[in-house]
């Protein structure tokens, strides 16, 4: 018998095959389609985007930073990288660091699925994660609120100065109207100015930045006063010329009244005030207008004249030094201004200097309550009257010198009593109430730069020409230029009157 070959057969098996691979392409086809519009398949090109994104981002940041903290504004937030949990590529998230205001915007979310279900969901999310940021932004503290801690092993006064022309000055001195013309030496004719853009810098740890609405804030209602000499009349015009740009025009005023100057800041109900004593006790020289006596003599016991001033106020900060440096001896009256006294004993100057410092400190101890006021004491400002004293023969007194004495000239000789500094720094440490004790001495002897010298009045004028040209005679290397060094004093108190510590 013959076979007749099953051909239909074969066919039906081709058929079979050939609609399966047809099926097969065909579901291939959507099944591709598909994956190309699930987000998962553009994960390796996101993290590609990403990956370049972030490090354009790390690039620019630097430039950014430094023109933005040119401009006064805050630097921009940190970016991490954080892994996500559904195996989408790493996606930059902010991070937000102390200083931070927390107002950063959210971007849109587009990483979606086509599934409308999905969508919503995802937009639930991006809700729920708006209402826990507001809940975030409302947890920030206000700028008051912020406090600032000087770690305990960090000495503010060890540290050296360091060029910065984006940071300082912290104003300008056409920016402010209280300023007299004893310092404002670019009025009066100074043509460098970059006495103005130096930073202290702590070895150990930084300044916190100054803010005058922070610092005005702690002082809501309370009452700053200086008390001394004219160094310490030239740190309150700083003080003044920091806090006043916040304050609206019409809402900010300065009286003078005899020994008293005080700076109001109505909105805040604070004032930043002086206090004429140059010797702390009773002197001859306490007449803040006729005081230029070669003859100085001082009541080393009596002070309870000067100090009735001082009661009520919240932070005093004292001074005295500058008048203690025309004689090698102090004179000391026997008796009485009131009841005529005219005699008086001869004594050494630093015997005299802790007998008066004796006299404060007893007085602070009794009167002062210390959970309501911070005291401060500053310690001698320097001079700069030799040249040679900072290995400069050509020199003329202050005159002309534009820039501070090299830092790895490490000993400096520049005629400070530091007698009195060791008698200062022993009272203020041993009293009962706290003294913060500012220790501006030897950062201060660096600055050269930054006196008045002919830039300034003398006997209530401005220096003519002619005076000018004789620097030898007429330049003044004990007071200071604003914007200028008495600015960093001031920094000092800002950081301990912001801090727990």
């Amino acid at each position: 018998m013959k076979h007749i070959p099953r051909r239909s057969n074969n066919l039906s098996v081709f058929v079979v095959v050939g609609s399966i691979l047809l099926f097969a392409f065909f579901m291939y086809n959507e099944d591709v389609k598909s994956i190309a519009e699930f987000p998962f398949s553009r994960q390796k090109a996101r993290q590609e985007n990403d990956a370049a994104q972030t490090s354009n981002d790390l690039q620019e940041q630097p430039t950014l930073e430094v023109q933005q903290k040119a401009n006064g504004e805050a630097p921009p937030s940190k970016m991490i990288l954080m892994p996500r949990s559904d195996g989408e590529a790493n996606r930059p998230v902010k991070k937000k660091f102390a200083g931070e205001n927390g107002d950063g915007e959210r971007g849109d979310n587009r990483d979606v699925d086509a599934d409308d279900g999905k969508m919503q969901e995802i937009k639930k999310m991006t809700k729920e994660e708006e209402e826990k940021e507001n809940e975030k932004k409302e947890a920030v503290p206000e700028e008051e609120d912020i406090v600032y801690d000087i770690p305990k092993d960090c000495d503010l006064f060890d540290g050296e100065w360091v060029f910065d022309n984006v940071s300082y000055p912290l104003y300008r001195e056409s920016d402010c109207e209280f300023m007299t013309e004893q310092v404002t030496c670019v009025r009066n004719g100074r043509k460098d100015t970059l006495y103005q853009n130096w930073r202290w810098q702590p070895r150990k740890c930084s300044m916190p930045k100054f803010s005058a609405k922070l610092l005005l804030e702690k002082l809501r209602g309370k009452r700053l006063m200086f008390v001394g000499d004219s160094i310490n009349r030239n740190q309150w015009e700083s003080m003044v010329c920091l806090v006043q740009s916040v304050v609206p025009a019409g809402k900010k005023s300065l009286t003078k009244n005899g020994s008293l100057n005080v700076f109001r800041a109505e909105e805040y109900n604070a004032t930043v005030e002086f206090y004429w004593a140059p010797f702390l006790v009773e002197s001859n020289s306490d007449d803040p207008k006729m005081h230029s006596i070669l003859n100085r003599i001082i009541m080393p016991e009596s002070i309870a004249k000067h100090a009735e001033n001082w009661r009520g106020v919240d932070v005093l900060i004292f001074n005295t030094y500058i008048w203690w440096m025309n004689t090698f001896k102090m004179k000391v009256l026997r008796g009485s201004f009131e009841n005529g006294s005219t005699e008086y004993d001869e004594i050494e100057r630093p015997a005299a200097y802790e007998r008066v410092l004796r006299t404060w400190s007893k007085w602070v101890d009794a009167n002062i309550d210390e959970r309501r006021t911070k005291v401060f004491f500053c310690s001698m400002s320097p001079l700069h009257i030799k040249s040679m004293d900072w290995f400069n023969p050509n020199g003329i007194k202050c005159a002309l010198e534009t820039t501070p004495i090299p830092k790895n000239i490490s000993y400096l000789e520049v005629g400070t009593d530091r007698r009195l500094l060791v008698v200062a720094t022993n009272v203020t440490s041993s009293m009962k109430v706290p003294v913060f004790f500012v220790n501006l001495t030897t950062l201060s002897e660096y600055r050269k730069d930054a006196h008045t010298s002919v830039y300034t009045i003398r006997q209530g004028k401005l220096l003519t020409p002619e005076q000018k040209a004789d620097p030898e005679t007429y330049a003044d290397c004990i007071h200071w230029c604003l914007p200028g060094l008495p600015d960093t004093w001031n920094e000092f108190l800002y950081a301990k009157l912001i801090s727990r510590s």
